[in-house]
């Protein structure tokens, strides 16, 4: 039996990300998983959950303070605010404090692992440079993501641990009460449009119906953080991590919605954060009569997600290949995670079957 030789600690555990990522580690049989969130955990074999509030410098010091044996930080948390000004106050000080409280006492700490996304390349502004590439220049700010790579830049030097900045696509996986879940708005609103016999019409913007678009699989990511965090040569450097295909919603949508057995028909723009406002008691009905796990709207209704991204009428893709080049290999294809991930919610009772 392999030696558990390196504790994680995650941070941000209850969300796609995070989640997948402590899946990912207890699999590998190398690690001690010890996972942050605001809502807690049930702890099991070699993983227990720390519930912390993060923003809260005292409570974060006093709560991780006991955690020496900590030798790699997963940073996976993410505060949601209604401007991108107001994002980079609370998510910097939620990873200072918690580099900060960890670094002061875990003498073997290794490495910090910063996940990322392209909006440090403007994707989230309008169309920008693509394909993205790591060593592309700096937009006008605010960008969260920005002053939390300056900050590990800064904290790292002279010191023994290393950092890395993980920069993911749409991540694509399992999870419940998360801001950012695609999938499930994919999921649940062609649950509606069955229940409701209509066809599964593409919401977005007209150009984006066929613009260039990524995802990233969250078991990929997983593996790919693990991976840049544990590999020598990857210290002190941030990647772009995508499933390796490129794909338009124009010949993705009739594949997903074939999965749930309805049809298509000509997109038709709308904000599903608007058309779901009045469904609620419809999802009930259908918890009920399949007999769902019971799971509340508010979980699955990412729609204001679901409306960003679908209005993305540009390309959104990044150069995958410096990770690729230092020797990870791995490739998801987007349309097999998609229902891969359909099926899971399925296995999982969100979502009926068939």
């Amino acid at each position: 039996m392999v030696a558990r030789c390196n504790v994680a600690l995650v941070v941000g555990a209850a969300g796609v990300i995070g989640g997948n990522l402590v899946e990912h580690l207890l699999s590998d049989g190398t690690w001690d998983v010890i996972g942050l969130s605001r809502r807690g955990g049930t702890d099991g074999d070699h993983v227990r959950h720390l519930s912390v509030d993060l923003l809260d410098e005292v409570e974060t010091h006093d709560k991780l303070g006991s955690l020496a044996e900590v030798t790699h930080i997963f940073y996976a948390a993410y505060q949601d605010r209604p401007t991108w000004a107001e994002l980079v106050g609370p998510n910097l000080a939620m990873l200072v404090n918690t580099v900060r409280a960890v670094e002061a006492v875990a003498p073997g700490l290794e490495h910090v692992s910063l996940m990322q996304g392209y909006k440090v390349y403007g994707a989230h502004l309008g169309p920008f440079k693509t394909p993205a590439r790591e060593s592309d220049p700096p937009h006008l700010p605010p960008e969260f993501n920005v002053d939390q790579q300056q900050f590990l830049e800064d904290a790292q030097r002279g010191k023994s641990w290393t950092w890395s900045a993980i920069r993911p696509s749409v991540v694509v996986g399992f999870g419940l009460g998360n801001p950012m879940n695609l999938a499930l708005v994919i999921a649940v609103y062609a649950t509606f449009c069955k229940r409701l016999g209509i066809p599964l019409r593409f919401p977005g913007k007209p150009g984006a119906w066929t613009s260039l678009i990524e995802m990233t699989d969250a078991g990929l990511l997983a593996e790919a953080t693990v991976w840049a965090a544990t590999t020598p040569e990857c210290a002190n450097q941030a990647f772009n991590i995508n499933n390796g295909d490129l794909f338009r919603w124009d010949e993705m949508w009739p594949v997903l919605a074939a999965h749930f057995g309805i049809d298509t028909a000509a997109p038709l723009p709308m904000s599903l954060e608007v058309a779901m406002a009045d469904k609620e008691a419809l999802w009930d009905e259908i918890v009920a009569e399949h007999q769902l796990q019971p799971t509340p709207f508010s979980a699955v209704s990412s729609w204001i997600f679901g409306d960003f991204v679908f209005a993305w009428d540009y390309d959104v893709f990044a150069d995958g290949s410096k990770a690729r080049r230092l020797g990870f290999q791995r490739h998801v294809d987007s349309r097999a995670m998609f229902l891969e991930v359909f099926g899971d919610l399925a296995r999982r009772r969100i979502i009926p079957t068939g």
